[in-house]
């Protein structure tokens, strides 16, 4: 073991007794800076991240819907929601469609969303006892920021784990799962131009669906790396239009 791996679990053995040191500190301390430090520390060691269920972490519960029985089913819901979100915004975009074109567009919004369900939306992303390969968390539930759109990692070192606690779970939900081809400027509008100058062409709705709902355009970030600015990136043209195949046509 490491010497901070010895040092924490040290630390860890004795953590009813820091709680209880910290929390006498506290009752005396008039020290703003001090007093958030010990109230942090007093909250981050009350956490329960290893508990999963209702009953063992009631307080982590608090505010839900009573029909949440575990942690992990919550975090799916989460990231379905806001995966839900981005195909809404797709399907209300049809009427900047070509009204020539809007009878395919409404084909490939049906076979994104039969795409949607067949993955359950990619709830997997936020669900820790998901496989390595397809949670952006670990097997504790510990999310890192990917860094800004132009960048390859976060700066800051970001990380969360709304597991741990009900603040915490609050929290997560300002981090923002980010379009590196921006969804609203780039590739919503690409999408609905394709689909109006196909000229006999299939559109390649599986590309746009990648840029759209996975982690192939898709970055978590903390909401200090979530740049709001344009992006200026654009879909790859060579991947828009693919040969005709005998199914889900698109004329």
């Amino acid at each position: 073991a490491s010497d901070i791996e010895r040092f924490l679990a040290a630390f860890y053995n004795q953590r009813d007794a820091v709680v209880e040191a910290a929390r006498k500190l506290l009752s005396d301390e008039q020290g703003p800076r001090r007093q958030k430090l010990l109230a942090d520390l007093i909250h981050n060691l009350n956490e329960n991240i290893l508990a999963e269920d209702k009953e063992d972490d009631k307080k982590w519960f608090e505010g839900l819907e009573s029909r949440f029985k575990n942690k992990s089913s919550y975090m799916r819901y989460s990231c379905e929601s806001r995966i839900r979100s981005y195909m809404k915004e797709v399907s209300s975009f049809i009427s900047n469609v070509h009204p020539t074109a809007r009878d395919a567009y409404k084909r490939i919004i049906v076979l994104m969303s039969d795409k949607l369900k067949s993955v359950k939306y990619n709830g997997c992303y936020f669900d820790r006892r998901e496989e390595e390969a397809v949670r952006l968390c670990t097997t504790e539930g510990w999310f890192s920021c990917q860094g800004p759109f132009d960048r390859d990692d976060c700066l800051d070192k970001h990380s969360i784990n709304p597991y741990s606690n009900r603040e915490s779970r609050i929290l997560f939900s300002t981090w923002n799962l980010d379009h590196i081809i921006e969804k609203k400027r780039a590739v919503v509008p690409e999408l609905a131009e394709a689909v109006k100058t196909r000229d006999g062409r299939e559109v390649n709705w599986e590309y746009f669906y990648q840029l759209l709902f996975t982690t192939d355009n898709l970055k978590l970030v903390h909401i200090a790396c979530h740049k709001k600015t344009n992006h200026n990136l654009s879909c790859d043209k060579t991947k828009i239009y693919r040969k005709r195949k005998q199914n889900h046509e698109i004329s």
